[in-house]
């Protein structure tokens, strides 16, 4: 079960000088009807693809076949993708495995493979991590819907020479595609040299593919219970598919952080997970409600420069490093908990040095609680001061609770854009800054910005220090 506690959202819980009045969540009632009407529609007519995922079941069946059978072969699985193609992954290892799952030997891991993600194409981790595998032990899940994206065919070309160099022809079972169903140029590499591929619906954009094979493969070929995932997702849906605001915790989270950005001067939305296992959801939720809600144009073409800005913090590690700010800087942040309240494992703190006060009152409690404590004096000190937070609560971290959590706030994420006026699926600003990587790294591009980077550094000599 999930559940969301918005009291330190509001104007009552903060001393009625900040904070929302409960009053505004009455009278956006009828727009939010209108906005579910609005979603209702376009699920409908299958632009928000995200939704069907649930119900993918032939792809789900033939993703089971795949990590049942030739996934075992091997001992190293290695997800080549960036952003919505990384991030899920991440989020759902970093929750659902042991946290040095990697580490752990063979029979430790039960025989499933060891998880790795390489996001970013940064030269000395690459490079490194190359040196390190075997190339014959391990798989490639090279993931891009375009096949275009710049930052994992770099890594793909490196890799398809190194497994080339090393074993031949049979590089093409070292290598598992997921792309798009019909087109891009991952589909005809797939066709043309027999490398297995993996559909991502063409409905279905980046950040919003968690729950299809994107997230589910690895997913699944490290152990997870996938159709857990996916029915989580499920049952959260049917909670958000309610017209009634207050009782669809999904368009709850999305007005009140709305009102808070446009109403209250509060554009900075902070993530705070108090648990290592949900640290990484707040790296994900990062890129969907940055990606999805900052627009320059609503879906009418009105410029209007919209959108929050999500961070990540980490409790309890982050009282030491950022909450002095929230508590006593500006009054233009919202904060998020995530919290889970069963942990599997917790540890007792020993009852020693009971004269010493500076220890002594540890003993005999365990680390969760410290966290959970923790937590409450944070929530407790920022409503005091009259900043706005707000705790999402899972009974349990599982992959059915994770599953939901996903869909939760990626509902959230598709009201918001109603709310904003914006489209939340396109990403325009992104595809601008692709198309110029594209032109600088072709040859003629290249050399043209090659002249202009060494008269800037010219120029820039008087301003350097």
């Amino acid at each position: 079960m999930i559940t969301l506690d918005f009291n330190n959202m509001l104007a009552p819980r903060l001393g009625g000088s900040r904070g929302i009045d409960p009053a505004r969540l009455a009278e956006l009632q009828a727009r939010f009807a209108d906005i579910h009407a609005d979603v209702a529609r376009r699920r409908e007519s299958g632009e928000l693809g995200f939704f069907e995922l649930t119900d993918a079941g032939e792809v789900v069946a033939e993703i089971e076949k795949f990590a049942e059978h030739q996934g075992q072969v091997f001992k190293n699985i290695v997800v080549l993708g960036i952003g919505g193609s990384a991030l899920g992954t991440i989020a759902l290892k970093t929750a659902l495995l042991n946290p040095f799952w990697n580490e752990l030997d063979e029979e430790e891991r039960e025989f499933f493979p060891r998880l790795y993600v390489l996001d970013n194409p940064d030269p000395g981790t690459f490079s490194a991590f190359l040196d390190r595998i075997d190339l014959a032990s391990t798989l490639f899940n090279v993931i891009s819907k375009s096949g275009g994206t710049a930052e994992t065919m770099s890594q793909l070309l490196i890799v398809r020479a190194q497994l080339e160099a090393r074993l031949g022809d049979a590089y093409r079972g070292h290598l598992l595609f997921t792309t798009d169903p019909e087109k891009g140029v991952l589909r005809k590499l797939a066709r043309e040299e027999g490398i297995p591929a993996l559909p991502v619906p063409a409905n279905v954009g980046g950040r919003f593919s968690v729950l299809s094979a994107v997230g589910l493969l690895p997913a699944a070929l490290v152990g997870i219970p996938i159709r857990e995932l996916l029915e989580g997702a499920r049952e959260m849906d049917d909670r958000c598919r309610s017209a009634s605001l207050p009782t669809n915790p999904a368009a709850i989270f999305a007005v009140l952080q709305y009102l808070a950005d446009t109403e209250r001067s509060a554009p900075i939305h902070v993530m705070m997970p108090y648990s290592d296992r949900l640290r990484d959801v707040a790296d994900w939720f990062r890129q969907l409600w940055a990606e999805s809600l900052g627009k320059e144009r609503t879906r009418d073409g009105a410029q209007v420069f919209a959108g929050p800005t999500p961070v990540k913090s980490l409790g309890a590690t982050d009282q030491h490093s950022q909450v002095q700010l929230y508590i006593e800087g500006p009054f233009d942040k919202t904060i998020t908990f995530l919290v889970e309240a069963g942990r599997s494992t917790d540890m007792e703190i020993p009852r020693l040095y009971p004269d010493i006060e500076e220890l002594g009152y540890l003993g005999g409690h365990t680390l969760g609680e410290l966290l959970q404590v923790e937590k409450e004096a944070t929530e407790a000190a920022l409503a005091e001061r009259g900043r706005m937070n707000m705790t999402i609560q899972l009974d349990q971290v599982n992959a059915r609770s994770i599953g939901g959590l996903f869909m939760l706030l990626q509902i959230a994420t598709v009201y918001a854009g109603g709310l904003y006026g914006v489209d939340p699926l396109d990403q325009p600003g992104v595809e601008l800054g692709k198309q110029l990587t594209y032109g600088i790294m072709g040859r003629a591009g290249f050399e043209k910005h090659r002249e202009q980077w060494e008269a800037r550094a010219a120029r820039n000599d008087e301003w350097t220090v």
